[in-house]
């Protein structure tokens, strides 16, 4: 019994016979023609002109494409014939791939800052749109727009319960939002005298530090409003500042070139980190779960076991590589590199085993931090990618004694439930969310 019908044999036979003419076989073509009866006429404008070899061609594409699903489904029967326990420890592990789960629009200009709810799953992206929105990571979902500031926003931070967001803006202000009081702007602080750039609560949400365009660093009494304390010390726009899971250090960075370690209460310089050949964007602590892993990377010996907070920071640069350095010698302990272009944020994994990064050359990239190789880049937006953030425990930052929770380390170097979720930000205005 024949497959095709009389209509499909008739197409068949006039489509061999046009490529048998196209291609001068002659004899083949009218042999065929007496064969078959067909009354047919060549004609390079006809249906058929072609039509053999891209039938022939796109074969071949879906071969290959039954062959790539093939292959992921076999991938996935392996994860899912996993033991629970083993699949726990992937999910640990995870790190983000193509393609994001969603794409948040909305802003109206480049996004400068993304920053997690540590217990809801909401997130609050600043933009230079001059607004701040809160969006649902989990659905995709926009929540609401809050509006106050003329400027820029470069910068979003919640306090530990997530019952306050801070915001600073390049109109000179910084702003409290009362997340349980439909976000209301509950506080402003005037203070700085040049573009704010970054923002930050520190431990115990009593107060937060500004990091601004005037050189200085700030710091705010959140309940009275007024300024604590001014720590000068960068000889030009200070980017980006961030404290040690204690509260105790403070580390900033600047267009000068250099990274700052200092105490926020006495604002007295405790080191000052140099080594990198362009403006420094980014500097963040690395949690005490990653000690062990720098300290292979760097070859230091284990037998120093201090878990004190602190001990050591990457930073991210516009001379496209990130360094990582011990904070008490001020000594740099590796350089990585691999980016393309400028390196705008990083932040480390919760298990401590790798540090992620953004740049402006599109990508997300993975550092295994013990071996220093970057082991993943992610395509991860059409544009320069500015921001990046770790979806927050709900376990972290309770009290002092926990603050080792907010790296992805429990009690007894057990691993906390870490949230599995990343978010980033870029010039193309979107906000990628990145889910398992």
């Amino acid at each position: 019994m024949s497959l095709l019908s009389d209509r499909q044999k008739e197409e068949l036979h006039k489509s061999v016979l046009e490529y048998l003419h196209a291609n001068n076989f002659t004899d083949a073509f009218n042999a065929l023609k007496a064969d078959t009866g067909v009354d047919y006429t060549p004609d390079p404008k006809s249906k058929y002109a072609g039509l053999l070899e891209k039938k022939w061609t796109s074969v071949i594409r879906l071969q290959k494409k039954i062959m790539d699903l093939e292959n992921r489904n076999a991938v996935l029967q392996e994860e899912i014939s996993l033991s629970p326990a083993k699949r726990a420890a992937l999910q640990t592990d995870w790190v983000p791939r193509a393609p994001a789960a969603y794409a948040l629009k909305g802003h109206r200009g480049q996004v400068l800052k993304v920053a997690f709810h540590p217990t809801f799953n909401l997130l609050a992206s600043a933009s230079e749109d001059s607004t701040i929105k809160i969006w649902d990571w989990e659905t995709g979902e926009f929540e609401r727009t809050l509006k106050g500031h003329t400027r820029p926003v470069n910068d979003v931070d919640f306090d530990s319960k997530g019952n306050l967001l801070v915001s600073c803006s390049s109109d000179l202000f910084i702003k409290i939002w009362d997340a349980q009081n439909e976000w209301k702007n509950t506080k402003t602080f005037p203070g700085h005298e040049h573009t704010v750039s970054a923002v930050r609560f520190l431990p115990g949400d009593q107060h937060i530090v500004s990091a601004s365009r005037d050189r200085t660093i700030r710091v705010f009494d959140i309940a009275t409003t007024h300024l604590v304390r001014t720590i000068s010390g960068h000889s030009d726009w200070v980017r980006c500042i961030t404290p040690s899971d204690d509260g105790k250090l403070i580390a900033s960075c600047s267009n000068d070139q250099t990274a700052r370690i200092s105490d926020p209460l006495s604002g007295e310089l405790k080191v000052e980190l140099r080594g990198h050949e362009h403006t420094i964007e980014v500097v963040v602590f690395a949690p005490i779960a990653a000690y062990s892993a720098i300290r292979e990377l760097a070859g230091i010996p284990n037998t120093d076991r201090s878990k004190r907070h602190g001990q050591y920071v990457a930073t991210g640069s516009r001379d496209k590589t990130i360094k990582l350095w011990d904070t008490q010698s001020g000594q740099m302990l590796r350089s990585l590199a691999g980016h393309d272009n400028w390196v705008r944020a990083i932040v480390f994994h919760p298990t401590g085993k790798f540090l992620l990064s953004a740049s402006d050359d599109y990508t997300i990239r993975v550092w295994e931090l013990a071996t220093g190789r970057c082991v993943k880049t992610v395509q991860a937006h059409g544009h320069f990618v500015t921001c990046l953030a770790w979806g927050r425990q709900t376990t972290s930052k309770g009290s002092e004694g926990d603050a080792t929770k907010a790296n992805g380390a429990g009690k007894g170097g057990e691993v906390d439930k870490i949230v599995n979720v990343v978010a980033s930000g870029s010039v193309d205005q979107t906000i990628k969310i990145w889910l398992p």
